[in-house]
C-alpha cells in the first residue's frame, strides 16, 4: 500500500526517534555502571527517572496535543531528546559527568519520548484515509519493533567500540534528522475546541474513555495485561538461572525471543488486518499472553528453555497486533479535537500498570517464591483475556465509523 508523504515522513521520523530513544535506553546503564562506578540501587535510579515521565507527563502533553499542532509538539520534543543526549556527550568529553547529572538529562530525553508518543497516534488518522488505518498503525509498529530489538544491541555496541559519549552522540544524531523529517511534514488544519481550564480537559478525556464502551474495555485489557507481563519480567532472571538452570548467554536468547516474535507480528500486522474480523484480531494478542504465561507456568513441572524462549516470543508477535488493533480502534472511535488526550490516558495506564506488576512481583516472590509469582501473572493474563472476550469490540467486524457509547 502507498501512502502519502507526509505519512511517509512520519513513519521514518518514527523509525529515526525508536531507534534513538532505544540506543539512550541501553547506553546509560552502561554509562552509569562503567564511567560512573554506579551500583544496582544507582541504576535503578537512574532508569526511574527513564520512566517517570510517562507517568507524569503523558496527560499534560495529551492536552497539548489537542490544543495545538501536533507536529510542532513532536518535533520540539525530538529537538529536546537531541539536545539532552547531546549534553551527554559533552559532558562525558569534557569528563563532567555525574550520576545526578545522567538521571536529569535521561529525564529530559524521555520528556520528549513521552511528547512524541503521545502526538504521534493522534496525528495519523490526518495523514491517511480511515480504510488505510490499520496499515499504516502496522507500519509505525513495525519500526518500534525494529528498534526494540535492535537498539539496545546496537546501544551496547556502540558503547564498546566507541564509547558510551560517542554512543549518545549518534542517537542525537538520529533524533536530530527525525526532527528535520516532522519539520518538513505538512499537518492538515484541524478545528480546534476552545481551550478551558486544564483539569477541566483532562476530566474531559478521562470521562469519554470511561463511558465509551469499546474504549473503557480496550484500557482495561492493557492494564492486566502489563501488570501480568511485569509480574513475569519480575522474576523471570533468578527463576531462569535457579530452577531453568540457564546460563547468562542462554537467557538472553530467551528474551531475545520477544524482539524477534515483535518483529515477526508486526510484519503480519497488514496481511492479518486483510484477512481477519477486526474483532478477532483484537483478542490474538491478548489470547497469545495467556498462551505465554500458561507456557512459562509449564516450566514449573517441565524446566525448558524452548517453553520459556516460546513464552517470550508470544509475548511479542501478539500484543503487537493489540497494539495495531486498539490504535486503530481509538483513533476510529475518537473525535479528532480529543486524540491527544484519549492516547495519554492509554500511555497513563498502560505505563502505571508496569510498576505495580514489578512491585507485585516482587513482594509475591519474596513471601511466597518464584513459582506463585509465574501463576499470578497468569492469573493476571487470565482477567485481560476474559476482559476482551466479555467486550463489544470483541464482536466487531469492521472498524466502526462512530463512537459506541453505554
Amino acid at each position: 500500500m502507498r501512502f502519502p508523504a507526509s505519512f511517509q515522513r512520519l513513519a521514518w521520523s518514527n523509525l529515526l526517534a525508536q531507534s534513538a530513544e532505544q540506543i539512550g535506553l541501553a547506553a546509560a546503564p552502561l554509562a552509569a555502571v562503567f564511567a560512573l562506578g554506579a551500583s544496582a540501587v544507582d541504576v535503578g535510579l537512574l532508569q526511574s527517572a527513564q520512566t517517570l515521565p510517562f507517568l507524569l507527563l503523558s496527560m499534560p502533553f495529551g492536552v497539548l496535543a489537542d490544543r495545538r499542532s501536533r507536529r510542532t509538539l513532536m518535533t520540539l520534543a525530538e529537538c529536546a531528546r537531541a539536545l539532552a543526549m547531546l549534553c551527554v556527550l559533552l559532558l562525558v568529553l569534557s569528563h563532567a559527568l555525574t550520576l545526578p547529572l545522567l538521571a536529569l538529562l535521561g529525564f529530559l530525553g524521555a520528556t520528549g519520548t513521552v511528547a512524541y508518543n503521545v502526538a504521534a497516534p493522534a496525528l495519523v488518522p490526518a495523514l491517511v484515509e480511515r480504510a488505510a488505518l490499520p496499515a499504516a498503525n502496522g507500519r509505525i509498529e513495525l519500526a518500534r519493533s525494529v528498534a526494540y530489538s535492535a537498539g539496545p544491541a546496537l546501544g551496547g555496541l556502540l558503547v564498546g567500540w566507541i564509547g558510551a559519549g560517542w554512543a549518545y552522540g549518534c542517537a542525537a544524531a538520529l533524533s536530530a534528522l527525525a526532527a528535520t523529517l516532522l519539520a518538513g511534514l505538512h499537518e492538515p488544519p484541524r478545528t480546534r475546541a476552545a481551550a478551558r481550564h486544564f483539569l477541566v480537559e483532562l476530566r474531559d478525556g478521562a470521562r469519554f474513555v470511561a463511558r465509551d464502551a469499546l474504549l473503557r474495555p480496550m484500557l482495561a485489557t492493557a492494564v492486566f495485561f502489563n501488570i501480568g507481563f511485569f509480574i513475569l519480567q519480575a522474576v523471570y532472571v533468578p527463576y531462569a538461572a535457579e530452577r531453568l538452570g540457564l546460563g547468562a548467554s542462554a537467557i538472553g536468547v530467551t528474551l531475545g525471543a520477544y524482539g524477534v516474535g515483535m518483529v515477526c507480528g508486526a510484519l503480519a500486522a497488514p496481511a492479518v488486518a486483510r484477512r481477519v474480523a477486526f474483532g478477532r484480531m483484537l483478542l490474538i494478542g491478548p489470547f497469545c499472553g495467556l498462551a505465554a504465561s500458561l507456557a512459562m507456568v509449564a516450566t514449573l513441572a517441565e524446566p525448558s528453555f524452548w517453553l520459556a524462549a516460546s513464552s517470550f516470543f508470544l509475548l511479542g508477535a501478539g500484543p503487537i497486533l493489540w497494539t495495531v488493533g486498539s490504535t486503530t480502534l481509538r483513533q476510529a472511535v475518537t473525535p479528532a479535537h480529543m486524540m491527544g488526550r484519549v492516547s495519554a490516558l492509554n500511555s497513563t495506564a498502560t505505563y502505571g500498570a508496569r510498576p505495580l506488576g514489578a512491585l507485585s512481583g516482587a513482594a509475591i516472590s519474596a513471601h511466597f517464591g518464584m513459582g506463585p509469582c509465574l501463576v499470578a501473572a497468569a492469573a493476571g493474563f487470565v482477567v485481560q483475556a476474559w476482559i476482551i472476550v466479555m467486550s463489544p469490540a470483541a464482536r466487531l467486524a469492521v472498524v466502526p465509523d462512530t463512537v459506541l457509547s453505554t
